[in-house]
């Protein structure tokens, strides 16, 4: 993964500044969340398909964090994540545009939220085709443009 420093000049653009301090990642992350999901549904969702994009590449991790006390606190993704909403058609569609350009690609369906740990999960999904399998979010990784042919109908969370 690399990154892109903007090189305008801040004397000629005063907004330039804080994009001239920001970097700009060549990829992207979205989350696609079912639009029929509850609250809580959503959170506990996005919570595990970001720890599949996390532990994908280390270079997707930044350094641990330190407050002016210095006390420790675990590191964060170094790059923003975009979540949105879609329909499940749109997320069926997504998860095949995504599988056949090699992005990776973590999933989560509605039998997710019966079971109860790791290995009972795998086999929820292993159980099911991918062409049914039902699912309630979806995450991707990969360059910007192909994120966003990927996420085509799918739109910002609200």
């Amino acid at each position: 993964m690399t990154e892109q420093i903007s090189t305008t000049d801040p004397a000629a653009d005063p907004d330039a500044t804080q994009a001239a301090a920001s970097p700009r990642f060549d990829t992207k992350v979205v989350v696609a969340l079912r639009d029929d999901l509850l609250p809580w549904q959503e959170l506990n969702v996005t919570a595990f398909l970001m720890s599949g994009i996390a532990t994908r590449h280390e270079s997707m991790v930044g350094e641990p964090y330190t407050d002016a006390d210095a006390t420790p606190y675990l590191p964060m993704l170094r790059q923003p994540v975009l979540v949105m909403t879609a329909s499940a058609e749109t997320l069926t569609k997504a998860r095949a545009k995504a599988i056949s350009r090699g992005m990776p690609t973590a999933v989560y369906t509605r039998e997710l939220f019966s079971t109860g740990h790791d290995e009972a999960n795998r086999a929820a999904v292993a159980d099911v085709p991918a062409e049914q399998l039902d699912l309630v979010g979806l995450a991707v990784h990969g360059p910007r443009n192909g994120v966003d042919r990927v996420m085509k109908g799918a739109r910002m969370h609200a």
